[in-house]
């Protein structure tokens, strides 16, 4: 049975939270994935494979934490370079510009 947050007895962090726990939960899941396919590639699949998945991984998330830190604003700016930003529901970005909805003024 899945629970959902407003189920639960924890509390949630404050929305300031996420600029720190994005690149973390996503540094932790990146660096385990990577130091996992990194390890089955270098031993196969060895009887002490799990151990050596984990041991990379815990030398990797230590880096690719503050790395996601650092990176992640710039990521940032260049996807808000390369991709529209939503229009408000207000106005139509016509009516802003003087475009066809503005036309009969």
């Amino acid at each position: 049975m899945l629970t959902y947050a407003s189920d639960t007895k924890f509390r949630k962090l404050p929305a300031r939270a996420a600029h720190i726990l994005t690149p973390m939960i996503l540094s932790f899941l990146m660096s385990g994935i990577v130091a996992g396919i990194a390890t089955l590639r270098a031993f196969g699949l060895a009887p002490d494979i799990l151990g050596k998945i984990l041991h990379a991984w815990m030398l990797s998330y230590p880096v690719a934490f503050p790395s996601a830190m650092i990176v992640l604003p710039i990521v940032r700016r260049v996807v808000g370079l390369l991709v529209e930003q939503p229009h408000s529901q207000g106005v139509s970005q016509d009516h802003k510009q003087g475009g066809p909805a503005s036309a009969g003024r």
